[in-house]
């Protein structure tokens, strides 16, 4: 076994130890579920780290989405919409304790809503006028115009309602005080931190006691984790792993496709992409088809849409283009670019060489870039590969620098669709995770759906939004991305959530 890996493993059994320790002399393997995936967390903050203090269900929002992408009750049990979309009311799900013993009231939840109206967030870009409690102790948010998808924005982790107790004068959350079925009782930043089930919870108690989440940065060593049982939940799995943990007889194996798309950011503003046909000849030299059988090891995960079929507003009903090298040197041949006697592509002296950068928390990134520089180097371009922190994406868009970058972006993280559509391709500086210098009239389309009522002018602006997309192609899609799992036969209940949000931890049993 690879000496590395063998040190990995060490060190990630010291860590589960250290940190068992660190809670209570009552934790220990019998009755602590250990789940690892590749994502470290830096803040108590669900503005900052939400997403993963929502699956490991310490924190909750006023609504929920079910498995169907539909908006279902969460801390509040019903919501109505008046005065033409400008007034939500939320009434709130009775008899709810934060884990420090007090209620939840309805002037604590105002308070949770307009400290995630002050920080990063869709729910920073709602055009709120108020928020207040009515004389019914029910919550009132009124807008400044119709915002159709507030109820998707209440919805994301950014907004879950935490305790005032745990919070400093500045507003610094100093500790997370939910009303999840598990509460905090360990925070180890970056790595590990550490839940115990939560006896008052208003909805389903857990069955499992503890539950302890570790941050497993590389592949190899999660398969390591999941083949020697070290962790019991192991999620981001490469795809080539997954037959090889299939023949073990204590580990059962969990895949679902997810909305999330594996997609190719482009600097539209770059002088060799700043053409919609040199976007598209990038594009159409893709072997899609191979890369969803060959590393993806999920044939009919191909795509060049942005959006799956599931979405149906968003999704386009014509056939994926298939892959055409010699249509797309003609279209750089138009564009002035000439291959030289080696092939590479020139254009006044030039030659086409760009930078791809992409990161390894999730795998198969890496092995896919990989694929993508050989299949354009066929077409007569030069591309590095570049293995970075998913966090240069970002800064590479802030500063300029970026020219592409292979990711893999989630479209379901909020319930409606739109609201990532318009966080990536809203403005013509883009998203960090969507266009960037994209100039077009769709950022006017994209603006307007917010206050559109009519079900038939939502569906075809969402089209007309979605036929745009693919015709200048800001952002390339490859595939559509499937999430893998490896689950220790002793966890029974296991299930997966298409849409990110939990892990269902309070549904799961050991074994008998």
């Amino acid at each position: 076994m690879d000496r590395l890996l063998l040190q990995t493993l060490f060190i990630f059994t010291m860590l589960w130890s250290f940190s068992a320790q660190a809670v209570s002399d009552t934790a220990n393997k019998s009755n602590t579920v250990r789940i690892t995936s590749p994502f470290e967390f830096t803040s108590l903050d669900p503005s900052q780290q939400g997403y993963l203090f929502t699956r490991m269900q310490v924190i909750e929002t006023l609504l929920n989405v079910n498995e169907q992408g539909t908006l279902v009750a969460g801390l509040a049990t019903q919501w109505s919409i008046n005065d033409q979309g400008r007034v939500w009311r939320f009434e709130l799900r009775p008899d709810v304790r934060f884990h420090n013993g007090t209620a939840l009231t309805a002037e604590g939840v105002v308070n949770s809503l307009r400290r995630a109206q002050e920080r990063q967030g869709p729910f920073n870009k709602v055009p709120v006028k108020h928020i207040r409690v009515d004389e019914q102790n029910q919550v009132i948010i009124e807008l400044e115009r119709p915002y159709r998808t507030l109820g998707a924005v209440v919805a994301h982790y950014s907004t879950a309602i935490i305790a005032p107790a745990g919070l400093d004068d500045k507003g610094q959350v100093t500790q997370l005080v939910g009303t999840g079925p598990y509460q905090m009782v360990s925070f180890e930043p970056p790595h590990a931190f550490q839940v115990q089930r939560f006896d008052s919870y208003w909805g389903q108690v857990a069955s499992i006691e503890y539950a302890t989440y570790l941050t497993s940065h590389r592949a190899e060593s999660r398969v390591l984790q999941a083949r020697t049982g070290q962790a019991d939940v192991v999620f981001n799995l490469d795809p080539a792993s997954v037959m090889q943990l299939k023949r073990l007889p204590s580990v059962q194996l969990e895949s679902l496709n997810l909305p999330r798309t594996l997609m190719v950011k482009v600097n539209s503003q770059h002088p060799f992409l700043n053409e919609p046909n040199a976007r598209r000849a990038l594009s159409l030299a893709i072997n899609r088809v191979g890369i969803a059988q060959a590393i993806l090891r999920t044939p009919g995960a191909e795509t060049d849409q942005l959006l799956p079929a599931s979405m149906p507003l968003w999704h386009l009903d014509r056939e994926m283009e298939p892959s055409d090298l010699t249509h797309a040197k003609a279209l750089l041949g138009q564009l002035g670019w000439v291959a030289d006697d080696e092939g590479v592509l020139v254009r006044d002296g030039k030659p086409f060489s760009l930078r791809l950068i992409t990161y390894a928390d999730r795998p198969e990134l890496t092995t896919v870039a990989t694929a993508l520089q050989d299949q354009w180097k066929q077409l007569g371009i030069q591309v590095s590969v570049d293995i970075t922190n998913s966090s240069s994406i970002p800064a590479g868009h802030q500063d300029g620098t970026l020219e592409m970058a292979l990711i893999a972006r989630n479209y379901g993280f909020i319930a409606d669709p739109l609201e990532v559509i318009r966080l990536d391709f809203g403005s013509e500086q883009g998203g960090d995770w969507g266009a960037m210098g994209w100039d077009s009239e769709t950022q006017k389309d994209i603006e307007q759906m917010s206050d559109v009522n009519d079900p038939q002018r939502y569906k075809a602006l969402a089209q007309k939004v979605a036929s745009a997309i693919y015709d200048e192609r800001p952002v390339i899609p490859v595939a559509a991305y499937t999430q893998h799992v490896a689950v220790q036969k002793r966890v029974k209940g296991f299930k997966l959530d298409p849409y990110e949000r939990t892990f269902y931890i309070n549904e799961w049993e050991w074994s008998k």
